[in-house]
């Protein structure tokens, strides 16, 4: 895992919107109408920069992975979060739909630590490279990261087929949220 540059971006948000095309989180996040997938693409932009700002951005070695980490304790109000923030309301999630939005965030927010951890928002493949082990090689490489900051991880998948490959890395689900679809929060602590 290699950390990535700002001019990673744009490929960082083609393979999170390819990888998370059809994920019910996501889709619950963004609009569904004709602009869904540009939507979508918002959204991964929108991930990029605040966690370049406020964590870590990491590439797999073949740059068809990608892993978002945020550390929510570092993260501060400033006019280009507002910015971003105002993107996001308006480009992807509809004004509509923030309240709704918001009120899923505060949830799953609700099921985090007050203390430092690592927030694994999000891990995408591009589909042409999964089950070839890149996805595991970087989950492996955020474990570690985690043991040396002796910060506990913690993510949440909607995708059902992800909870045993969570698990098998010693991930433990530490909540089911009904949204209209299960979402599935964990944790990894790490002194596993």
């Amino acid at each position: 895992m290699v950390k990535a540059n700002f001019k990673d971006k744009s490929l960082i948000v083609d393979i999170l919107s390819k990888s998370f095309d059809s994920n019910k989180s996501v889709n619950f996040v963004a609009k569904q109408d004709a602009q869904r997938l540009e939507r979508i693409r918002v959204l991964m932009e929108y991930s990029f920069e605040i966690c370049f700002m406020f964590g870590e951005v990491y590439l797999s070695e073949d740059k068809q992975g990608c892993a978002l980490l945020l550390y929510p304790e570092k993260k501060k109000t400033n006019l280009k979060s507002i910015y971003w923030d105002a993107k996001l309301a308006f480009n992807c999630i509809g004004i509509t739909r923030i309240g709704k939005v918001l009120k899923r965030e505060a949830l799953i927010k609700s099921n985090h630590p007050k203390t430092p951890m690592c927030y694994l928002w999000f891990l995408g493949v591009n589909p042409d490279s999964q089950n070839k082990g890149i996805g595991s090689n970087l989950i492996k490489s955020v474990i570690q990261k985690s043991v040396e900051e002796m910060r506990d991880i913690y993510l949440e998948t909607s995708t059902l087929t992800n909870i045993p490959w969570y698990q098998k890395f010693n991930f433990k689900v530490t909540k089911e949220l009904d949204l209209g679809y299960k979402l599935f929060i964990f944790k990894r602590s790490f002194v596993n």
